[in-house]
C-alpha cells in the first residue's frame, strides 16, 4: 500500500529539512485595524549578534515566556497588549513591536507609542547598531489624501493603492524630529491576513531601503583611491615604455605592487557591501511591485518616487563595482607586462654570466694544459734521477752498463708514461658522470 511508505527506507539530505521548511521561516501574522507599530533594525554580525540574542532570551525568561529556539531565526512573544514580533537576518536583527490603538483617546497622536511597549523597549537593550526605526499605523480613514497631508511632508509625499483597492498606503520617507521614519496604512476593508502581509511588506520594504543604500558610502568613499591609483598606473604604463636596466623596472614592479595591494584591500571590503546592495534593491522593488496598485491622483507612487532616489544610488554602486573589476584587470596585465620585461632581463644576464664562466673555464682548461706539461717535465726529470741512482748503483754493484747512456734511454720513456698517466686521470676528473652512465646503458 502506498500509505505504508515510509521515509526512513532512504537516506535524507542533511539540509532536507531546513530547506523545505524556509518558506515558512517568517509567517506574516495576522492583524486587524487600528494598529500602532514600531520597528527598529540593529546592524548586527557574529560576536555582537550573538549577544544581542542572548538579550532577547534573557529577555522572555524574565517575562516567563517561552524563548526561541537555538537555530530559530524568528520568534513571537505577547507580552499583555504588546505584540513582539523578533527576526534575525545575515547582518540584521528585527524588533516589531506592535499594539491595538482602537481605544485610545482622541488626544492621540501619531506615532504615539503605547505606555506598555515603552517600557518594554527600554528594557531590551540591544548591543548592535541602530540603522532603521519606523513608525508605522493602520487607521480607519474616511479620506486618506486628507491623513495623509495633515501627517507627511507634501513636498514629497507618495501614496499608492493596495492591489484590490482595499487600502491605501502613504509615507513621505521622511525622518521625524525623534529619528522615526513613518508609514500610515488607510484600511478600507483588508481582511487580518492580507492586512498583515501588507504590514510586513511596508515593513520590509522600509528596512531594506536604508540597507541598500548603504552601498553608497562605500563608493563614494572608494572614488579618490580609485582615481588615484587609475592615474597613477597611467603613469606607471608610460614611464614602462622608456624603462631599461633591471633596477628601473624592479623600482616599477614594485610601485605597482604596492599599488595592486592598496587596491585590492579596498576591493575586499567592499565586494560584500555592494553585492548586498544590489540584492537590497531587488528586494524593495519586488516587494513593491506585490502591493502596488493604481495611483492616487496628484501623489507619486511609491516605486517612481524611490526609483527616483534609489536608482542613481544602486547605479553608482554598480559603476564603481565595475571601475574596480576594470582597474583590477589592468592592474594585473600590467604587471604581468612589467614582470614579463624583468624575467627577460634576468635571463639576459644569467646569459651573459654563463658566457663569462665558460671562458674562464676555457682559460683554466688552457693554463691546467700549460701545467700539465710543465708536471709532465718536472716529474719527468725526479723519475730520471731516481733511475740514474739505480744505474749507477747497478755499475757499482759489478753489472756491466753506462749509467749515463742507460739513463739517457730511459728518458723518453719516463716522460711518455708520466704523461699517458696524467692525460688519463684528467680526463677522469671532466668526465665524472662518464663511468656511471655507461654502467646504467
Amino acid at each position: 500500500m502506498i500509505d505504508d511508505l515510509d521515509l526512513g527506507l532512504f537516506k535524507l539530505h542533511p539540509e532536507r529539512e531546513a530547506v523545505l521548511s524556509e518558506v515558512h521561516a517568517r509567517p506574516f501574522t495576522a492583524h486587524v485595524s487600528s494598529l500602532g507599530m514600531v520597528r527598529f533594525v540593529f546592524l548586527a554580525q557574529g560576536e555582537a549578534a550573538a549577544c544581542d540574542r542572548r538579550r532577547f532570551v534573557d529577555f522572555c525568561r524574565r517575562h516567563k515566556l517561552p524563548p526561541p529556539e537555538p537555530s530559530a531565526k524568528y520568534h513571537q512573544v505577547e507580552i499583555g497588549p504588546v505584540l513582539l514580533r523578533w527576526e534575525q537576518h545575515a547582518e540584521f536583527a528585527t524588533f516589531t513591536w506592535s499594539w491595538s490603538i482602537a481605544n485610545n483617546p482622541a488626544a492621540r497622536q501619531f506615532g504615539d507609542v503605547d505606555d506598555t511597549a515603552r517600557s518594554l523597549i527600554c528594557e531590551l537593550s540591544q548591543a548592535g547598531q541602530l540603522l532603521v526605526a519606523i513608525k508605522l499605523e493602520v487607521e480607519r480613514c474616511a479620506s486618506a489624501t486628507e491623513r495623509a497631508d495633515q501627517l507627511f511632508d507634501k513636498s514629497s509625499l507618495a501614496m499608492v493603492t493596495v492591489k484590490g483597492g482595499a487600502g491605501v498606503v502613504a509615507s513621505d520617507f521622511r525622518v521625524d524630529e525623534k529619528g522615526f521614519s513613518r508609514i500610515l496604512v488607510c484600511d478600507s476593508g483588508l481582511t487580518p491576513h492580507d492586512l498583515g502581509a501588507l504590514v510586513q511588506r511596508l515593513l520590509e520594504i522600509e528596512t531594506y531601503r536604508p540597507l541598500a543604500l548603504l552601498g553608497l558610502s562605500s563608493a563614494l568613499e572608494l572614488a579618490p583611491s580609485v582615481d588615484r591609483i587609475d592615474r597613477r598606473l597611467v603613469e606607471v604604463l608610460e614611464e614602462m615604455k622608456g624603462a631599461e636596466g633591471l633596477k628601473v623596472n624592479n623600482h616599477l614592479l614594485d610601485e605597482l605592487t604596492a599599488l595592486a595591494v592598496s587596491f585590492e584591500r579596498g576591493v575586499a571590503g567592499s565586494l560584500f557591501r555592494f553585492g548586498a546592495s544590489r540584492a537590497y534593491n531587488e528586494l524593495v522593488q519586488s516587494r513593491l511591485s506585490i502591493i502596488e496598485g493604481d495611483d492616487v491622483a496628484g501623489y507619486p507612487i511609491w516605486s517612481s518616487f524611490l526609483a527616483r532616489r534609489m536608482a542613481p544610488a544602486i547605479r553608482t554602486c554598480a559603476t564603481m563595482e565595475e571601475r574596480q573589476a576594470n582597474l583590477s584587470a589592468k592592474l594585473a596585465r600590467a604587471a604581468d607586462l612589467l614582470r614579463t620585461r624583468v624575467d627577460v632581463e634576468i635571463e639576459q644576464q644569467n646569459r651573459d654570466l654563463l658566457r663569462s664562466i665558460n671562458e674562464r673555464t676555457r682559460q683554466q682548461l688552457r693554463l691546467q694544459s700549460t701545467v700539465e706539461g710543465l708536471s709532465v717535465g718536472a716529474i719527468g726529470y725526479y723519475v730520471v734521477s731516481l733511475f740514474g741512482y739505480l744505474a749507477k748503483g747497478a755499475k757499482d754493484v759489478g753489472l756491466h752498463v753506462d749509467p749515463s747512456f742507460v739513463t739517457a734511454a730511459f728518458v723518453p720513456i719516463a716522460v711518455g708514461v708520466i704523461w699517458v698517466v696524467s692525460h688519463n686521470i684528467r680526463k677522469r676528473h671532466l668526465k665524472p658522470d662518464e663511468a656511471p652512465s655507461r654502467a646504467r646503458d
